[in-house]
């Protein structure tokens, strides 16, 4: 009959714990039947092991969403998953602690590794521990750090068993050895009893090796690998003999003490080319524990080889260890390092265990998970690759090695992660943004009617979704809208909803101060003579705060806003005219520089590290917010609970990286037309999101093509290239669509947004998303090398205009520049579409609803005869934006510009040239742009009447047929 090799070692008195916990070990009844059949005898725990349990199984969920409902934090939440599991485990133990007489049965519980630094507080964690479990079986883990040896010694005075963790060298051995006789010894010298108490050292052994041989290769020294590790801990046996034998400790024996037993920890072969059970077959010996991961338990199960080897060669281990020393090699040092290594280790899966649980606690409480769903998306194998390759882990690390490995690509990732730790920044930074609206506010008769962001693209698209999300909040001194104020309404169905709210008298807390109301939130992104006129013919501008918006700070549009409006305000104030400024810029920035010589009334400095379209709960998204009421509080709070999710391992649990892994796989599988459904009020985060997608996947002739605002056709009439993705209020009117796309074969993502207030939530979801997007794609979603193209272009265009007052590319390429007349051309260029394309109009003239409404009319035509997906944008706008999909993405894009207008100019204060000019010269450098590319594209002049010309195009459009 064969014997089994674990169930032998207790016969040389070396007791066999497990190195691992999960709930189903003891649901299962397993680790009852490892008792029974192997002679099992303990079983140890540590962050990594619970990390691992917790975030990698779904044991624990019905638990955490019934602790998460009741309101329990995730301190709470921890305490009740790890002791119920510490708890059950030492139960079952129970007959084998009996059985030994108090040597063996027991399962170990560590301190927060947090607190290795901190003697008082692990000392008061070992006790709490020790009695939330309420098991004489239970051993708390302390670590062997120089704090953590005092607070070792206090446990065992105080008659708490220990479990002495990360103990690598022999000088720290005999430090923990000492700590255990002085507990004994205060506790004895009290009248109290020892003969209870149990503790263990353990000995951490291959790591050793693992550091030991990789020196050892690096120096060429082959006949010392293997063996540092073994013989550390034979001269680790032999300080404990010397110890346990003494007078000193016959004494305490008298009195009832048993001995610290080694326990031999880190005994999993970590090299392949070592017998698989070394670091078992090595050390075994009487007075000794071997603490064995699952692996290695079953392969010495199998296999293992019984005999007493802990005194073998004692000789020649004293030897390995010092011809290692005169080899120059120092095991000390590597001591150390494995010990500052090990709490690091364990600090990092405690973090994760603690965000895991944050993770699912908010998954619970805010719902996340539940308010993100798949229909129909084949995202299985996406979802395999995050979780092997380990996106998630590697994205919080900003390793940036997950998208790009070449040192100019890693340069500018390793600069474009800040917007994963700037939530919590933000959250301190909330109150003082908060105080300047109090502050603009506080005078009732001198505040702003208007708050206006002059930026483009990242700077600005935030504002404008906030804007028509939140609308026009009057005297509200919180963000959700007054009772019958529709969200996104214009201002003047808010003041008929609640005209007390824009009169300005509303009282603040006690009734002390009346303040002024809310301004109204406007955003200026074009270039365009007529939208500059439009907005200045809708405020006044001594009332109007005008927020700068600009990261690198020398944008151009940006900066000729600041030139033209400071230069109003100045006419009216005169040197006062900073008062109506603030600027929202990186640190060290011309618009710094200049902000200071205008005396602006605040400057923001945001994080440099921040890409503008990854800056939504930065500065640039923040400040407009709380200026025109929004509870950025709150809004902030929201997001912090996606960022928790965000930290799951498990894809498919986190919806932010689910998102992405949906978006990205539907990609690789043709369906690359991500169409966006944001009904009202949400319409305008289309622009938003089609900015993060299309600028952060559009190059490498790759590229997500976002489209945002095509009007709806059958659910039959779309192609199979199509990712619908769904953002919408609870309570929405689309889910009867989402089901009709759906049936129809068509994947759907619904995403529902509670309240407005969600929002944060969805800046942070699509931003993680393009970042997991952008990695299965093989792109690196935080550049955008072919927008400075048109801006390049631009620039050439302007500088001979400055010089010679004409622009050579005025005519545009040959036979590319046509009349909206000419049918024949628009139709040729129409008829190259095929399936897959998608076709874009790009056009550079004020917006109004009713250009808007053209628009969509001629993407309805397009859509539906060339059953292609159709975008919009308006210039200089999108240059910002899908610009770099037009350039930088895929071959599948067909282009029709479309200028026009009144050629009337709008003067820049200090420059050679107005508006006009600067956006014809935009327009032109963008079709340079793409003509220069090869992409199919047509420059269609509408004539100076617009909306004659869009009529015109119309038409046109419906002589092509698919």
């Amino acid at each position: 009959m064969s014997t089994n090799p674990l169930a032998e070692l207790a016969k040389t008195g070396q007791s066999v714990w497990f190195d691992q916990m999960e709930r189903k070990l003891v649901t299962s009844g397993k680790l009852r039947k490892m008792i029974d059949q192997d002679d099992l005898r303990g079983l140890t725990s540590n962050p990594t092991i619970f990390e691992k349990a917790i975030g990698g199984s779904e044991d624990y969920d019905g638990q955490l969403r019934t602790l998460a409902s009741q309101g329990k934090s995730r301190d709470e939440i921890y305490d009740e998953l790890v002791i119920e599991d510490i708890r059950n485990a030492a139960d079952v133990f129970a007959p084998v602690y009996e059985k030994t007489g108090g040597d063996d049965g027991y399962v170990s519980l560590e301190v927060s590794p947090l607190l290795a630094d901190d003697t008082a507080h692990t000392i008061s964690e070992a006790k709490r521990l020790f009695t939330l479990v309420e098991r004489k079986n239970v051993m708390i883990k302390i670590p062997a750090t120089p704090e953590g040896i005092p607070a070792i010694e206090k446990a065992i005075a105080t008659g708490i068993n220990i479990n002495v963790t990360l103990i690598f060298s022999n000088d720290v051995y005999a430090q923990v050895i000492e700590a255990y006789l002085r507990g004994l010894e205060q506790r004895a010298a009290q009248g109290l009893s020892i003969g209870y108490i149990a503790s263990v050292a353990s000995f951490f052994v291959s790591r050793i090796d693992t550091q030991a041989d990789k020196q050892l290769e690096a120096k060429g020294v082959t006949e010392l690998q293997g063996k540092i590790a073994i013989a550390n801990a034979k001269m680790a046996y032999q300080l404990f003999k010397q110890v346990f034998t003494s007078e000193r400790f016959l004494k305490l024996r008298d009195k009832g003490a048993r001995v610290q037993r080694p326990l031999w920890a880190s005994t999993g072969t970590k090299n392949p080319k070592y017998r698989d059970v070394l670091y078992v077959e090595s050390l075994i010996g009487p007075d000794t524990v071997n603490t064995v991961p699952p692996a290695t338990y079953e392969a010495f199960k199998d296999h293992g080889k019984v005999q007493m080897t802990i005194e073998q060669d004692v000789d020649e281990a004293k030897r390995v260890l010092e011809e290692f020393e005169a080899k120059g090699f120092s095991l000390d040092a590597i001591t150390k390092q494995l010990t500052a290594e090990g709490v690091k280790s364990f600090n990092e899966s405690f973090e994760q265990l603690m965000l895991t649980i944050e993770a699912r606690r908010d998954s619970v409480v805010r719902g996340l998970a539940d308010r993100v769903t798949l229909h129909g998306v084949a995202a299985d194998d996406a979802i395999a690759r995050a979780e092997k390759e380990k996106f998630v882990a590697r994205i919080h690390a900003k390793d940036s090695s997950l998208w790009k490995s070449d040192d100019a690509h890693r340069k500018t990732i390793d600069n474009a992660l800040g917007w994963l730790p700037v939530i919590e920044s933000m959250q301190r930074n909330a109150k003082g943004i908060v105080e300047l609206t109090d502050e603009l506010r506080r005078n009732v008769n001198g505040g702003f009617d208007h708050v206006v962001v002059l930026g483009m693209g990242g700077s600005s698209l935030c504002a404008e979704v906030v804007r028509r999300v939140f609308g026009h909040m009057g005297g509200r001194a919180s963000s959700p809208p007054l009772p019958g104020i529709v969200p996104g309404s214009s201002s003047r169905e808010n003041e008929a909803a609640a005209p007390e709210a824009a009169t300005g008298t509303m009282p603040v807390a006690g009734g002390l101060e009346a303040r002024a109301p809310y301004p109204e939130l406007l955003v200026l992104d074009s270039t365009v003579p007529e939208a500059v006129r439009m907005l200045e013919a809708r405020i006044d501008v001594a009332k109007t705060l005008f927020i700068v918006a600009s990261k690198s700070g020398s944008t151009t549009e940006p900066m000729m806003f600041h030139r033209y409006f400071y230069d109003r305000v100045k006419s009216v104030k005169g040197e006062r005219a900073g008062e109506n400024f603030i600027a929202v810029t990186d640190p060290d920035t011309q618009l710094v520089a200049d902000a200071q010589r205008d005396n602006f009334r605040q400057i923001f400095v945001n994080r440099a590290d921040i890409g503008g379209r990854y800056s939504a709960l930065s500065f640039f998204g923040l400040v407009p917010m709380a200026l025109t009421g929004v509870d950025i509080v709150t809004l902030l709070d929201r997001a912090l609970h996606a960022v928790h999710v965000s930290h799951l391992p498990q894809v498919r649990k986190n919806a932010p990286a689910l998102l992405g892994a949906a978006i990205g796989g539907a990609a690789l599988q043709g369906r690359d037309k991500l169409t966006l459904i944001t009904p009202r009020p949400l319409d305008t985060l289309g622009l938003w999101v089609e900015q993060l997608i299309a600028e952060s996947t559009g190059k490498e002739g790759k590229g997500i093509v976002p489209i945002a605002g095509e009007p709806a056709l059958n659910a039959n009439e779309y192609g199979n290239d199509r990712l619908f993705v769904a953002v919408r209020l609870r309570g929405s009117d689309e889910t009867q669509r989402l089901r009709e796309l759906a049936a129809a074969g068509h994947p759907v993502i619904d995403i529902v947004l509670e309240d407005p207030l969600d929002l944060g939530e969805i800046f942070f979801l699509f931003e993680f998303a393009t970042a997991v997007a952008g990695a299965i794609l093989g792109v690196n979603p935080f550049d955008q090398p072919n927008v400075q193209e048109s801006k390049d272009n631009t620039k050439s265009l302007l500088a001979e205009f400055t010089e010679k007052g004409t622009m050579a590319g005025a005519g545009g390429p040959a036979g590319k520049r046509v009349e909206v007349s000419e049918t024949d051309a628009i139709a040729s260029l129409l008829a190259s579409v095929k399936p897959g394309d998608y076709v874009a109009l790009t056009q550079y003239f004020g917006e109004t609803i009713s250009r808007d409404e053209k628009i969509a009319a001629i993407r309805l035509g397009v859509a539906r005869e060339l059953r292609v997906a159709t975008t919009s944008g308006y210039g200089p706008r999108f240059l910002h934006s899908t610009g770099q999909l037009h350039k930088g993405g895929g071959d599948n894009g067909v282009f029709l510009q479309l200028t026009g207008g009144a050629r009337e100019d709008v003067p820049i204060p200090g420059e050679k040239f107005g508006f006009g000019a600067l956006v014809r010269a935009q327009a032109i450098g963008d079709f340079q742009s793409l003509v220069t590319r090869g992409r199919r594209a047509v420059s269609i002049d509408l004539g100076e009447d617009v909306d004659a010309g869009l009529e015109q195009l119309a038409q046109a459009v419906k002589m092509v047929k698919a």
